[in-house]
Parts: C-alpha cells; structure tokens; sequence
C-alpha cells in the first residue's frame, strides 16, 4: 500500500522575514530568520508549535507505520553485547537484553556468576537518563560512572563499591566528556571537570576543562588542579595512569582538532608534567604497557597510522621506535599488547586491528622486528568494535565484532591456542541473520578520486531502480564501517536499496583522507556524495524520483548542502540534527570547538569557504526542493536546533513544489544515546516518510 499523495502545497505556519543583512568581512549575508535562533522567544515556541501540529498527523497518516515499528522493535530486540573490561578475575561489560531500553552494566567473577552494577532503566523507568561512561579501579573494587538525564550529556560522575553496590561518591557534576585514571588502592583519581559557570566569561560555561585529582568521598571543591590553566579554552583532554601509579599521562586538543599535544609525570618523583609532543600537527595516544614502556598510537609523519614505543624517562620523539609501522593501504586501529605469561611484565607480541575499504582485519606483530607474523582468523568481513586485553599482561584478546547483520558480539583469541577467535557472548537476543546482500562498491567522485560504498539490497545485483537511501557522514575522522542498524535492515527486507558512502572527511583512509574533507576542501565530501548518487543511478539501483538521503549532525550538515546544490538529484531528504547556518554556527552549543574542522566566520578567508556552501543561505526562492523532514531535539547540548528551525523555515518560504518540508521535534533527548523505545519511533517516522515519498510499498 502507498500513499495517495496530495498536490497541493502544505499549508506552512507564518514565518515572519526579517531585513537583518550582516556585512563581515566584506560579505553581505542575509539572516531572516534570526529571530529563531531563541528557542525561549514566544514567536518561536508558537511556531514551533505550528510545526508539531503539521508534522505529527502528516506522519501518523502514513501507511505502513505498524508494520515498520513491529520489525524495527524484533530486530533492536538483538540487544548487544561489549567488550569486557578486565580487573583480576573481574570482568566488567556492557549488554542489552531484548527487553531492555539501554545497555546495563554487568560484572562476572572466578565463578562466572553475573550481578549488574548500572542500569539506567532501573534508575529511571522513564528511560531519558544514560550511561555514559564507566571505569572500575585498577584493583576492581570501585566503579567510576557517569551518567546523563534528558539528553543534556552533562555527565554526573558517581563511585560505587564493587562489591556491595554502595554508593560512595557523587554526584560530581560538570564532567562531560571526562576520562577517569585511577590511582592504586582506589583511593583517588584524576578526572576532567570544567570550571564553574561563575568563574568563566558568560556563554562558555561548556568550555574551561581542567585536570584534577580526587580523593573518593571528598567534596570536589577541594579537588587539586593539575593541568589546564592557561591553555586553550575549548580544550579537551586525555588523562590516563599506569597500574604501578608511578606514571600519569595528560593529552589536549583544542576542540576536535586533529592534533595533540601531550604530557608525562613521573609521579614517584617531582610530579611535574613534561611533554612528549607539543605544537606537533598530529595525533598521538598514550599509554604505559605492562613493560614499563611508553606506547603510542600516533599519525605524526604516519597518516595512516603506527604504533611506536619509547622509554618514558626520556620520550623525545627522536627516540621513538615503530613496533607496528605505517602500513601503505591499511589504517591502524587499536591494539593489545600481550605478554610471554600472565603478569609476565614484558610485551613479546601485539594484536592490531587494520582497516581496509571501511573493514577490518586483525593480525599479529613481532615487536622486536616490527613484522607482521599472521592472521587472525574467524573475524568477519565487519567492524571490530574494540579489542581489549588484560591491563597487567596476558595471552588473550576479547574482540567486539559486528557487520552489517551481526549485532554487536564478542569473539575471544588467545595466542596460547592461536587459531580462530571463538564466540565468547553474542547479542542475547540475536536471531538469523536478515537475509540481504552486500555490496563494496568503487566510484570516481567529481575531481577524479576514488571513493568506496557499501550497498545493502534485496539482490545482488540490481535488477530495476529501487525505492533507495544513501546515507553518510564525511567529517571529524570518523569512518561508516559496516554495523548492524535495524533501520537498514528494515528497509532493505521491505524491498528497498540503502547505500553507505565512505566519504571524504572521514577516517577510512587516515588522516590525509580526514583533511581532503576539512576547512576548505570540505566541498570535496559533496561532490563525493553527489558522484555516489550519481552512480547508484547509473548502476540502475534506483532512479532520482526514488533516491533519498540521510544524515545526522555533520550528515545533516552534508544532506543539507547535497539538497542545496543538487536539487534535482533526490526525491526526499531526512536531516536530523543538522548544522545548517555555517556563518553563526560557532556561537551556538558546541560549535565553537569544531572550527578546526570547518574553519571560522571570525576569518576572512575561512568565512568565505562556509558562506559557499552555508546550506541555510544557500536556499533559493523558485527551486522546487525535494521533500524534506526535519528531526531535532530539545535537549540537544551539541547541535542547537536553531538550526533545523531557520533552514525549515527558509525552505518553506523558498520551494515552489508541493513536496512537504517538515520539521519533527522531540523533547527529552539529546545528541546522542536513547532509549530502545524512543530510536524505534524515529526510525519509524523516518522510514515511513521516505517510503512515502520514495514510492516503497509496506
């Protein structure tokens, strides 16, 4: 059954235009729409408002919504399972059961018996507080954790006692996006924490990180600072210790830059921080290996990626030595550093996770000879979520696995039975695998270079133009390997195409990768993107009047532009909490750190680059856009969704066709993690929208 779609154009809620032009740095820049940048303003709440009363009944006469929400709910109802985090004969993990709304933490002991120490949905039936972060003491009798209400990801940190649950610290509120390095005897640790709103200038009360030390129990206002004074306001920072507490190690980037700088102390003597890496143009991870040795991750003169390890008494970059070196079409991802015996205190091999096309593969390293020695074998063509080993040493790796039907799982390898890694917990609920087909395609993008995309359909080959979603991201190094999605799955078995395209601006092949898609290369991700639309046509997966496009946040930012720029190339478009005004954006939630990564309107030149592709003044009056939803929430701390609300308002005004321009707002969610309950009424009026639009019989 398909819609009957009306030809006549919505009735839109009244938006006033305002005359505001800006004149910056010899710019002229119209913003009619300022007025709603202020979520408090009357206007804008009645219009909002307006909104929600066009949206909702539009979606909810939508055909097909049962049966979408029915199979979204089975397919989330896999669950999940993590990595453990090992502490003696302590194993703490994170799993979903079918029934439950967010990921619990668990912990086993010798005897292999389960008790649950976090469960968000215990602590709030309601289902809007989340776990963000957890980290037990070096000896396992204490748990750090943080968790977050409401989507607001602010972070409040609490301790607990391991093995009575008792509540011994907390909350400690302001640690959003902190770490947390554990002393011995879990008496203490370092934390970040940002300053208070009233010791910092007005409206950057998100930024003013510091590096602290605790002492469980103690009021955090007598917390010692250690680093972060005088640095970069919007830094973030990296704080871990080494299990004997002699060695602590402090890492900053200002925002999201891609670039470190880095510090050691040697605790057990003046305590001083000195760097390892300052001023550098290039990342570099830390940390101390139970050999007593310095390790570092790190791209400097490496794009895509090695790992190297030097003496932490002396770690000049000159004395840096590779122990897994650059490999020339693969990217490093994590690694493990295994010993002779257990508790041997030497590292005689390494276990690294390689990436190729957006997969990944694991192999062994001789750290004497930088060689790679073998495979390991029984991982999938997928994605490793995480390797994790024993922090004092050991022979064996736990492997968190998923592909494009496998829920999150963990395999387990040991290098005492070095042959394939072996199930050690799958999804709880997971059943057959869906049956679709994957596809690893090449294409050329505008200016000749070669981009990977994945395409996920009913066959292997097409066999007539489909009702298709591609979907992509392409900024902040971050790559779109394959991971089970249930909203994928869903489509895919309902007759449709859904396509990943590995765009630049991610990681998937380094750093230079990253930086062809950044600050004023960043037109070079919608060209990927338009030239990945261009060849699913082409290829005869789908045809423009069935082809839809989809991201979230920086996707939303690259949905945005693809619909100003190629209008003509898409039939329906979902953009979820988007950034769409690229002239204000720094002065709006987090946005201030992250103009490493698209530049600032505070510079000539580097405004320049976003008013070209600002996707908010990029809206024409006479194009007939394709249909547009908007999805934004309320509580969103990082995208604001002033956003969505300017570019809505503008495309309403501007589009000449009858195609709905829609906004969907949510209230009591944020940027990040939600309930089960909550991500299946998103995918459900989104996958029901595009279907509608896109012509998909359900």
């Amino acid at each position: 059954m398909t819609a009957v779609r009306s030809d006549r154009r919505p009735d839109y809620p009244q938006a006033e235009r305002l005359d505001i032009v800006d004149r910056l740095h010899g710019h002229t820049i119209a913003d009619p729409y300022r007025w709603l940048e202020d979520a408090a303003d009357p206007r804008t709440e009645a219009w909002a408002q307006a909104q929600d009363e066009l949206a909702r009944p539009a979606l909810d006469a939508l055909p097909g919504r049962d049966r979408l929400s029915a199979r979204l709910t089975t397919l989330m109802r896999a669950g999940s399972v993590r990595p453990p985090m090992w502490r003696g004969e302590l194993a703490f993990f994170s799993r979903r059961q079918p029934g439950q709304e967010h990921e619990a933490l668990l912990v086993t002991g010798a005897d292999g018996a389960e008790r649950v120490l976090v469960d968000p949905t215990a602590l709030d039936p309601a289902g809007t507080t989340t776990l963000d972060a957890a980290v037990p003491s070096i000896e396992g009798d204490r748990l750090a954790y943080q968790l977050s209400t409401g989507g607001d990801e602010e972070s409040r940190l609490y301790v607990l006692d391991v093995a009575t649950g008792e509540r011994l610290d907390g909350p400690v509120d302001r640690c959003r996006y902190s770490p947390v390095a554990w002393l011995p005897g879990g008496e203490e640790f370092f934390y970040v924490r940002r300053l208070a709103p009233e010791a910092v200038p007005a409206g950057e009360d998100q930024f003013h990180r510091r590096v602290w030390r605790h002492r469980v129990g103690a009021d955090p206002a007598t917390d010692v600072e250690v680093h972060g004074a005088g640095l970069e306001p919007t830094n973030y920072y990296g704080v871990s210790v080494s299990r004997d507490g002699r060695w602590l190690l402090v890492t900053a980037s200002a925002g999201t830059a891609p670039r470190d700088d880095a510090w050691i102390a040697d605790l057990a003597g003046d305590g001083a921080l000195r760097p390892i890496q300052l001023g550098v143009d290039a990342r570099v991870f830390p940390r101390i290996g139970p050999d007593g040795l310095l390790y570092l991750n790190t791209d400097r003169d490496a794009p895509r990626g090695r790992l190297a390890r030097v003496d932490p008494a002396d770690p000049a970059y000159d004395n840096w030595v590779d122990v897994v070196p650059e490999q020339p079409d693969a990217v490093l991802g994590g690694t493990v550093l295994l010993s002779s015996a257990t508790g041997a205190g030497d590292v005689v091999e390494i276990l690294a996770t390689h990436s190729r096309d957006a997969a990944d593969t694991v192999s062994r390293w001789d750290p004497a000879t930088a060689t790679r020695t073998a495979g390991v074998e029984g991982v999938g063509a997928g994605s490793v979520a995480g390797l994790s080993g024993r922090p004092e040493g050991g022979r064996e790796v736990w492997i968190g696995y998923t592909d494009h039907v496998t829920p999150p799982m963990v395999l387990r390898w040991s290098a005492d039975e070095p042959g394939r890694a072996a199930v050690w917990a799958t999804a709880p609920g997971a059943g057959a695998a869906p049956d679709v087909h994957v596809s690893r395609v090449h294409y050329t993008s505008k200016d000749g270079t070669r981009v990977h995309m994945f395409v996920v359909a009913p066959t292997a080959a097409p066999d007539r133009p489909r009702p298709t979603i591609l979907y992509g991201y392409g900024g902040f190094n971050n790559a779109l390997t394959p991971a089970y999605t249930p909203s994928m799955l869903t489509w895919v078995e309902a007759g449709g195409v859904w396509a990943v395209a590995n765009l630049r601006g991610g990681s998937e092949n380094g750093e230079e990768w990253h930086r062809a898609g950044m600050r004023e290369h960043k037109q070079n991700v919608f060209d990927d993107y338009a030239a990945a639309a261009e060849r699913l046509v082409a290829d005869g997966w789908t045809s423009s009047d069935r082809l839809g496009i989809y991201g979230g946040s920086n996707g939303g930012l690259l949905v945005g532009a693809a619909l100003t720029q190629r209008p003509e190339l898409f039939a329906a478009v979902v953009c979820s909490a988007p950034l769409l005004d690229m002239v204000r954006y720094e002065q709006f939630g987090l946005g201030r750190t992250w103009n490493d990564e698209y530049g600032t309107a505070e510079d000539a030149e580097e405004l320049g680059w976003l008013a070209a592709y600002s996707p908010y003044h990029q809206v024409r009056e006479g194009v007939d856009y394709p249909a547009v939803l908007f999805t934004t929430f309320d509580s969103d701390t990082r995208v604001d969704p002033m956003h969505a609300r300017k570019m809505c308002a503008a495309l309403q005004h501007a589009t000449t066709g009858t195609r709905p321009v829609l906004l969907r707002r949510e209230k009591d969610v944020g940027h990040g993690a939600r309930s089960v309950s909550r991500t299946v009424g998103l995918s459900t009026d989104q996958l029901s929208f595009f279907a509608d639009r896109l012509g998909l019989p359900l």
